[in-house]
């Protein structure tokens, strides 16, 4: 069983910065990829980045691109999120989800284990 609990959300003033975590429970973290996704009300959920089993590849939206950056330590089984330069648009619950593959896709379909979600809320 895996368990995915994320933490770190909160609200935030446009241009700030902020960063989740996500702690993982059990031993064979270090084989698949993680990824973020977002929620934001009235929207599809949406792929926001991802990194491979090693953590020496990762993938982002285009929307996230050279403001987020996802980061994995695979002794403590937690995957990071560091967000900086927020938007209002970034505001989302934000989920930490864990691959059934080695490899980050945009799909949601190759992620089984999903956390709890954190809410992030960038005010203007």
């Amino acid at each position: 069983q895996v368990e995915l609990v994320e933490s770190g959300g909160g609200l935030v003033q446009a241009g700030g910065s902020l960063s989740l975590s996500c702690a993982a429970s059990g031993r064979i973290f270090s084989m698949y990829a993680m990824a973020w996704f977002r929620l934001a009300p009235g929207k599809e959920r949406e792929f926001v980045g991802g990194i491979n089993s090693s953590g020496t590849g990762t993938l982002y939206a285009d929307s996230v691109k050279g403001r987020f950056t996802i980061s994995r330590d695979n002794a403590k089984n937690t995957v990071s999120l560091q967000m900086n330069d927020l938007k209002p648009e970034d505001t989302a619950v934000y989920y930490c989800a864990r691959s059934t593959i080695v490899v980050p896709t945009a799909g949601p379909n190759n992620y089984y284990y999903w956390g709890q979600g954190t809410q992030v809320t960038v005010s203007s």
